[in-house]
């Protein structure tokens, strides 16, 4: 009875299905969206290992820095340096530091040429903290890093949009105005924060400082302790080393910060939190148009319907069937809207998952509770008009016109 009512109301029925579908869509493709994105920095994070810290000149944490001293005083710390980092390395409970630092240049290749690529460098040891995989070619040696020697890494990106074809190692390309040999194909974890969409090349970092003249006012450490030290106890063997080598009094406080796995996932929590706030709000709007639709149309229903109704009572239905009807009609209404918003959504998120790094995908338990939730929503919306429908007087109703 349900369907053959939303059948005969086509375009009604459709306004108020589009109102559940759009909130529906918009909640399975956030959700899908936030999942990957979860996936992608958890592996990324967990690739330096469960003991592993960074060492940084800036806070993790967001702050309103507006430029000024007040605001952003960590600006005024002084850079790490590869002399800090060789330090660190020789602590006794320390099992490998890797020094690393980013910016972007032109790469060109015969004569196609990408502007504004992302370009780190790093210290040996680099590939055991990022993860990722060398597909072809191999990493550069120690000595290849203390030489300065122009050989680089690039993604599967590089490859393609330069033309290097399938036997990219040992070609030549002019990265930031200097002749580089390709060692290796190197494809990165990837996530939404660092896709490597425009492409990602991986040179040693004193080649980085020598040949492309990078800077060291950005440098940062992965700090691995050995596996049998405790993490916190590393930390403060670290802290107090760079405490020395930096030259602060004990009354100072540190001018660098360290981060844990857990802070950089706890931060990426909070943006998480600020993306669900939109979800929510955003799908709460759209069962709400959909939610006065099913008013709407249920009001309507009722009152073409009256005579039916009359009839119903008067052959003995009860109250609680005529109400058990219409909530059943105004369940199936949102419950359709439902299906249609999860079979667009799941589309789209199809596309994201082949199109970009986002390994989006939709979990089960988000589907069940969609479509539960527009039942329940059709359910609560479709009480009124059917709490009027099963109070008729059916003597009154008959005569209805």
């Amino acid at each position: 009875m349900a369907l053959d009512s939303i059948r005969s109301n086509r375009v009604r029925a459709g306004l108020t299905i589009l109102g559940i579908a759009v909130g529906v869509f918009v909640v399975t493709v956030m959700t899908a969206a936030v999942h990957g994105i979860n996936a992608g920095v958890s592996k990324s994070i967990a690739a330096a290992g469960p003991t592993t810290f960074f060492i940084t000149r800036w806070p993790s944490e967001i702050n309103s820095c507006t430029g000024s001293a007040d605001s952003c005083p960590w600006r005024h710390n002084p850079s790490l340096t590869l002399d800090q980092a060789k330090a660190i390395a020789a602590l006794p409970d320390i099992r490998e530091v890797s020094a690393h630092v980013g910016s972007s240049a032109s790469i060109k290749y015969a004569d196609r040429e990408l502007g504004a690529v992302s370009v780190d460098g790093y210290t040996p040891g680099w590939f055991d903290v990022t993860g990722g995989d060398i597909v072809q070619g191999r990493d550069f040696t120690p000595q290849e890093n203390d030489a300065g020697a122009t050989v680089a890494l690039v993604n599967q990106k590089i490859v393609d949009r330069l033309g290097l074809g399938d036997q990219a190692v040992g070609k030549h390309v002019r990265l930031g105005g200097q002749d580089f040999t390709v060692i290796g194909v190197y494809n990165p974890i990837a996530n939404a924060f660092d896709s490597g969409d425009k492409g990602k090349v991986v040179v040693p970092l004193l080649s980085a400082y020598r040949r492309l003249n990078f800077t060291v006012r950005w440098l940062d450490l992965t700090v691995k302790p050995q596996p049998w030290v405790n993490r916190d106890a590393a930390m403060d063997e670290v802290i107090a080393q760079l405490r020395v080598s930096r030259h602060l009094r004990p009354e100072t406080e540190n001018d660098f910060f360290v981060s844990t796995p857990e802070k950089i996932m706890a931060l990426y929590n909070k943006i998480v939190g600020v993306f669900f706030l939109v979800m929510i709000t955003l799908s709460a709007i759209g069962l709400l148009v959909g939610g006065v639709g099913v008013v709407a149309i249920m009001m309507i229903s009722v009152t073409e319907r009256t005579r039916e109704i009359g009839v119903r009572k008067a052959m003995g239905a009860t109250r609680g069937v005529i109400l058990w009807q219409f909530l059943v009609e105004a369940a199936t209404l949102t419950s359709l809207g439902a299906i249609a918003g999860l079979a667009v959504g799941g589309a789209l998120t199809y596309v994201v998952r082949h199109v970009t790094p986002i390994d989006a995908t939709t979990p089960p338990l988000a589907i069940l509770i969609a479509v539960l939730g527009s039942a329940f929503a059709g359910i609560v919306f479709g009480l009124v008009p059917a709490a009027r429908a099963a109070s008729l007087d059916p003597v009154e109703a008959l005569r209805y016109e």
